[in-house]
């Protein structure tokens, strides 16, 4: 990492119109040859980009979309990330036993393959988004668990999932661990039966709160969302517009690039990623964290303890 400067990195923005995996793969592979012939080496593809967003049902029939970790979806990421030596971010739909499935990012490095794995830590339960029918959470540790950084060759990756963004215990302590780069693998959208200002606001509260953990940890912030319309599989007339603005911030919460609503390939940016020692050196929020004063943060809730 020390020989390391400058770091192009690219995030994947692509509607998902259906369930047919090679098709969507194929997809994928044109965007990401054309982001690394931009020279971009760090590339992450959106949230569950395999498939459709079946989460909008709770149907046991989808759970035959899951694979192993070593499913064929995988191999045919791990073979592209070899040929042409970069670093990708995949998500999948892991099916780790029989009734045990999670919802899982893999990161691999080049040739060197699989460089590590992280299972979504919050599991949101909305209406469209019935996602604890589908996925356990991750468990708090174990060896490919827990808010771990994944080392690859151009740093450590700080990698969580679309809700995992919404928490900023989870972006402090990937920063605490050493990440270099937070990423978030996202798939959001607008309910359309809200009205423009609320959607803005939910919009303006999602690029708010992701550009925040880059200023309070001093860390680049790369997200990659889904965009385009999917109906719900049992009423065609709703469904989830995914709002797309997938954008890459530097340590202070700087845009970098940023995409639009509908636009659809990938956007890239440089990173310095020596700035966020500099960053950290004139705002040192780390060094005056009262870890000593920090022991309510662990409880459910605080209101109702006695004084």
């Amino acid at each position: 990492m020390a020989t390391v400067h400058t770091i192009r990195a690219a995030v994947l923005q692509l509607a998902v119109p259906s369930n047919d995996k090679l098709n969507n793969f194929l997809a994928s592979e044109k965007v990401i040859r054309r982001a690394v012939e931009q020279g971009c080496e760090l590339i992450v593809l959106q949230e569950l980009h395999a498939a459709s967003y079946f989460c909008q049902q709770e149907r046991v029939d989808f759970f035959d979309l899951a694979e192993p970790l070593n499913g064929e979806t995988f191999c045919a990421y791990e073979k592209l990330a070899a040929e042409l030596d970069v670093v990708l971010v995949i998500s999948q739909f892991e099916r780790r036993a029989a009734g045990l499935y999670h919802n899982t990012a893999q990161v691999i490095d080049g040739a060197k393959g699989r460089a590590g794995i992280f299972r979504k830590m919050h599991i949101p339960d909305d209406p469209g988004f019935y996602e604890k029918f589908y996925f356990t959470p991750g468990d708090a540790d174990g060896e490919l668990n827990g808010f771990k950084p994944i080392p690859t060759k151009l740093g450590k990756l700080g990698v969580l999932i679309c809700w995992d963004q919404w928490y900023p215990e989870a972006a402090r302590l990937m920063a605490l661990a050493g990440a270099d780069f937070l990423i978030y693998p996202t798939a959001i959208g607008w309910d359309l039966r809200d009205d423009e200002a609320e959607q803005q606001r939910q919009l303006g509260a999602w690029v708010t709160i992701q550009r925040s953990h880059a200023v309070a940890n001093g860390v680049p912030v790369l997200v990659a969302n889904r965009t385009g319309f999917e109906a719900d599989p049992e009423n065609p007339d709703l469904g989830i517009q995914f709002w797309g603005n997938s954008f890459i911030a530097g340590p202070q919460g700087e845009l970098l690039t940023k995409a639009s609503c509908d636009e659809r390939g990938f956007v890239c940016a440089d990173i310095d990623v020596r700035r966020a020692e500099s960053v950290r050196r004139i705002w040192p929020y780390l060094r005056d964290r009262r870890v000593d004063a920090y022991q309510g943060i662990t409880r459910r809730w605080l209101a109702d303890q006695e004084p």
